[in-house]
């Protein structure tokens, strides 16, 4: 069942980080929302006077600095460790770019509470792996990011990403223990299945589990080109006859297509 628009997914849409189709989806659900023009108001107030505080030119000289040192540190390891020093001791050119870096580096910005250092992805990294699924549990305050079976109960609410890690195409749908199968992305079975790039793509949709028993799990079919949903939902459904099957049996596919799947245990 869809549910209103939960505040990370609001500050995606603020921000426009989600891919064209699904934001548009995500904005006119927001407007049909109570209130939800307020929210994104309020949100958007928010992050300007976040921006006031915290300019972001200093904020980038301050990352900028801590990437330089870490690859410092990253050198003075490498060379240590190649030499059996063990980190007791430098080479003369290694220690002295220690002491021109941190004569150089700007002073370092004081931190407000509760927040960790700025931190550096190169975008090489977020693609690195293969394509799978992350399902985060809401709850009263911080999303609970749950592992491969995790225990779930009905009436919990699950918001579901994807890590596309280069792969152009992909559909997700789950099976359940009752043998349901449900589409989540695309939205509709006519639409584009283009996937996001980079870190994890959170679909704009929240998902809460209902009275079937045993088990949900969800499936990511990926492929470099368009994937047909009509022939995924098929496979799925044909899966979810056989119950002793379909809570670890790939989809009945071509090979040419990428599977992964995320399995949450049910519990009453």
């Amino acid at each position: 069942m869809a549910l209103g628009i939960p505040d990370w997914l609001l500050e995606r849409i603020a921000l426009g980080e989600l891919p064209p189709e699904t934001l548009d989806d995500a904005r006119a659900r927001l407007e049909r929302e109570p209130g939800g023009a307020v929210r994104l108001a309020r949100l958007d107030a928010d992050s300007r006077r976040t921006l006031e505080r915290h300019p972001p030119a200093t904020v980038a000289a301050e990352v900028a600095r801590r990437e330089r040192l870490a690859q410092v540190r990253d050198e003075v390891a490498r060379r240590g460790e190649s030499q059996g020093w063990h980190g007791l001791s430098l080479s003369v050119p290694v220690a002295a770019s220690l002491v021109l870096l941190f004569m150089s580096a700007p002073k370092e910005l004081p931190e407000p509470a509760g927040m960790s250092p700025p931190r550096v992805e190169v975008a090489t990294e977020r693609i690195k792996g293969h394509p799978r699924l992350r399902v985060h549990r809401q709850g009263a305050q911080v999303p609970e990011l749950l592992s491969d079976h995790a225990e779930v109960r009905p009436g919990d609410v699950l918001q579901l990403s994807y890590v596309s890690a280069g792969s152009r195409h992909g559909v997700v749908v789950s099976v359940d223990g009752r043998g349901a199968v449900t589409l989540h992305h695309p939205a509709t079975s006519t639409g584009s299945t283009a996937l996001g790039t980079g870190e994890a793509v959170s679909l704009a949709h929240a998902y809460e589990l209902d009275d079937a028993p045993d088990f949900e799990r969800f499936l990511f079919v990926t492929s470099d080109g368009p994937v047909e949903v009509a022939k995924v939902l098929e496979a799925a459904r044909a899966l979810a006859r056989q119950p002793s099957e379909a809570r670890t049996l790939p989809l009945p596919l071509p090979g040419t297509l990428g599977q992964t799947s995320f399995t949450l245990e049910k519990v009453r």
